[in-house]
């Protein structure tokens, strides 16, 4: 049994299933696997002025906020281009170690030429890890798109050492009806357009959008907050930063 996982609760899923984008539960990886490996080229891009520019500023912060120091071992799920991973490299400098893990290899080969870091492909809720090897483990806006919730954070609880920290940085889904509505026009119809209009790329364009719609359906943050505290995690708490960004801190005992 997966240690830190309840398997008599109820399945939580992060979101609805997104029928205009896969059929059901069953083609949701394949799909993302895809989309992802089709824009790996263009992420940054798309990254770089959907935050205009702050990106690596607020990871870097965000990383340290957390408690990220020196010498930590690190693993970063869902690495990506290897932004947040970039980000830790300054921090935990020389005497530390980070592992980036992605199920995208478009995603990876990306990674690869700006890090000197192990990466391994494998996906959030089956990590390819031994127990107890991290003390820190980091998700950059991705945790909208796993299967469950539970099942990822009960792997997280696995691989992390004891007095491990968990943190989790995604998109908050706005509040109000008026920053609801900003969001929808800017990462709805905004980004998307500039994205094909930069990229060329009718994919970037989709993958967009997708985000968007994840945002908008996402699960509330007590959802997420309750389901990290059943897989063992202590002293969660949630903190949202310029109205627009969710950070989720937590630590196993």
């Amino acid at each position: 049994m997966t240690i830190g996982t309840n398997h008599d609760a109820p399945r939580v899923p992060p979101h609805p299933t997104l029928t205009d984008y896969y059929e059901d539960e069953g083609s949701h990886h394949p799909y993302l696997t895809r989309i992802f490996d089709k824009t790996a080229s263009h992420y940054d891009g798309i990254v770089g002025f959907m935050s205009f520019g702050s990106g690596a500023w607020y990871r870097r912060h965000a990383l340290r906020r957390a408690g990220l120091v020196e010498g930590m071992k690190v693993l970063d799920v869902a690495v990506g281009t290897g932004a947040v991973a970039r980000a830790a490299v300054g921090i935990v400098g020389p005497s530390g170690s980070i592992v980036g893990l992605d199920p995208s290899r478009g995603m990876l080969a990306q990674a690869s030429k700006a890090l000197r870091i192990p990466l391994i492909q494998g996906i959030a809720e089956e990590l390819p890890c031994r127990a107890a090897a991290f003390d820190f483990l980091s998700m950059g806006y991705a945790l909208r798109h796993v299967s469950e919730l539970r099942q990822t954070f009960g792997e997280f609880f696995r691989v992390l050492r004891p007095g491990g920290t968990l943190l989790i940085v995604d998109f908050a889904r706005p509040r109000s009806r008026v920053g609801l509505a900003m969001g929808r026009f800017y990462l709805n119809r905004a980004v998307p357009w500039m994205a094909r209009l930069g990229s060329g790329s009718q994919k970037a364009q989709l993958l967009v959008r997708y985000c968007w719609d994840t945002v908008e359906n996402l699960v509330p943050t007590e959802t997420i907050l309750e389901a990290v505290t059943d897989c063992g995690f202590q002293e969660a708490r949630h903190a949202t930063w310029f109205g627009v960004l969710s950070e989720y801190v937590a630590r196993r005992p």
